[in-house]
């Protein structure tokens, strides 16, 4: 059980009883009565006061309030409250001596008295790993499963093969003590194995099987069928990182845009998108969920193998920047007179300003990570025959070749030098360069662990002058 950094000694008498036959869950199993004390305090006006000066007596659990109402079989005014008291402490003249001066100085000046309590503990006060710990055998105890991914009322779990026996339970418990959760799922085999559109197969262990889901992340909402598309709630802090180091007025290509966790952000500060992805059912969210955040208006949204996209959406941006849109920032504005009453706002936001779309890409997004580095060599001649728009000068010296950010798979180790250099030299055997020039700056960023022994990375190079404008291939093409 969970306790408090003020937590009573002995907490044995306060967890559950234990049924480890179980296997279908009983929530009535779960009850408890306990003998302790209280300290029954008659002026309830005085009851902060008296917490203070009786805290090292207070009984202090974790979701378990130390003031109770009076037992009404003792007769006292309706207005006196309970204090409960550490089990070690008793009532009764002989038990004195457990007592802290302040307690019986209160109790001798008639200003508190010590009672029998009967506290019940039910099925609600335990939380999950408490009523966990005491179902599963003892040969199970050791990693009770506590992971899971929360998207949106879905609850995804990936259960050991020794658990499977008492999913059910697990998932009930699970759900009972997470009341945002509303179905739990199993996946029963890895992400991809399916198809190539990184959906799963899964079953569902409790509540309907239901994967219509809403998200929130970075300021933006997200509605999608987690059944057809791709969603992982532990890259929220890599989302905001890269979507942090574009700049408004920039266009992005987002090549395995999914149903936008990059593309949206990006767009509602700002930054024009270009966002592809081959599964119909992803570019399906995406669309909407351009709608929903109203930033259609900075995404292009496609539906095509990624590769291809690289070299058409380079192409197709070079020609539509010939007559350029003109768009406003998405950032709302405050208009017309304030309401009577409201608030004035912290600060005024800026008013909206045109920008065009821009000749060039500033940024390349490829996040297949199982892959991504095989769709490498479809930057070779990339800008081949528009080295004029890179050159030194070019509109105020503006326009910089690409960064490109591709996420990819690794080993783990303590300082990732190895997982480094391994992923160095895959870049440049992919682009027929030596990826230590200056020029490129790679960078490696440690994204989060994906396995015991498995690392999920993020690339990130400014594409070579050389590689760009190359007009013969020389790198592998994998």
């Amino acid at each position: 059980m969970s306790l408090s950094t003020q937590a009573t000694p002995s907490p044995d008498m306060f967890r559950p009883p234990i049924n480890r036959a179980m296997r279908d869950l009983d929530r009535s199993f779960f009850k408890k009565k306990l003998e302790i004390a209280a300290a029954c305090v008659l002026d309830r006006t005085k009851i902060s006061a008296y917490q203070k000066k009786l805290s090292q007596d207070i009984l202090r659990l974790e979701r378990l309030p130390p003031v109770r109402s009076v037992p009404p079989h003792l007769g006292l005014e309706k207005t006196a409250r309970c204090l409960l008291l550490k089990p070690e402490i008793r009532h009764g003249g002989e038990n004195e001596s457990s007592w802290s001066p302040q307690l019986q100085e209160l109790k001798n000046t008639h200003q508190v008295v010590v009672i029998p309590y009967q506290l019940e503990l039910n099925y609600d006060y335990w939380n999950y790993h408490d009523i966990m710990s005491a179902i599963l055998p003892d040969s199970e105890q050791a990693e009770i499963p506590v992971g899971f991914s929360a998207v949106g009322h879905v609850a995804h779990l990936n259960l050991r093969d020794q658990y499977l026996p008492y999913k059910h339970l697990i998932a009930s418990v699970l759900m009972d003590k997470n009341p945002t959760i509303r179905t739990v799922i199993n996946k029963t085999d890895d992400v991809g194995e399916e198809n190539e559109f990184r959906t799963f197969r899964y079953e569902v262990l409790a509540g309907p099987d239901d994967m219509h889901v809403e998200v929130k992340e970075q300021d933006c909402v997200f509605r999608f069928d987690y059944s057809k598309v791709y969603w992982n709630t532990r890259l929220s802090t890599e989302h905001h990182r890269l979507v942090s180091k574009f700049q408004p007025g920039e266009a992005v290509c987002d090549v395995m845009a999914g149903v936008g966790p990059f593309a949206v952000p990006a767009a509602k500060k700002g930054v024009w998108v270009w966002a592809n992805d081959l599964n119909p059912d992803s570019y399906s969210s995406l669309v909407e969920n351009a709608r929903r955040n109203k930033v259609s208006d900075f995404i292009r949204p496609f539906c095509s193998d990624g590769r291809t996209f690289i070299q058409t959406a380079t192409s197709q941006c070079l020609l539509s920047s010939n007559s350029p849109k003109q768009h406003h920032s998405p950032f709302p504005t405050t208009t017309g007179k304030k309401p009577a009453g409201s608030r004035p706002p912290r600060s005024n936001p800026p008013p909206p300003t045109p920008s065009s779309e821009p000749k060039t890409f500033s940024h390349f997004i490829l996040n297949l990570p199982a892959t991504a580095t095989s769709f490498l060599p479809a930057f070779i001649g990339l800008y081949a025959g528009h080295e004029a728009l890179f050159a030194p000068g070019t509109d105020g010296g503006a326009n910089k070749l690409p960064m490109v950010h591709v996420y990819c798979f690794s080993t783990k180790s303590d300082d990732n030098r190895a997982e480094t250099a391994k992923i160095r030299r895959e870049i440049g055997e992919r682009l027929g360069f030596e990826t230590g020039d200056e020029e490129m700056k790679l960078e490696v960023w440690d994204v989060r662990d994906v396995a015991p022994q498995k690392r999920m990375f993020c690339a990130s190079f400014r594409l070579p002058r050389e590689v760009a404008f190359r007009t013969t291939t020389t790198a592998s093409t994998g």
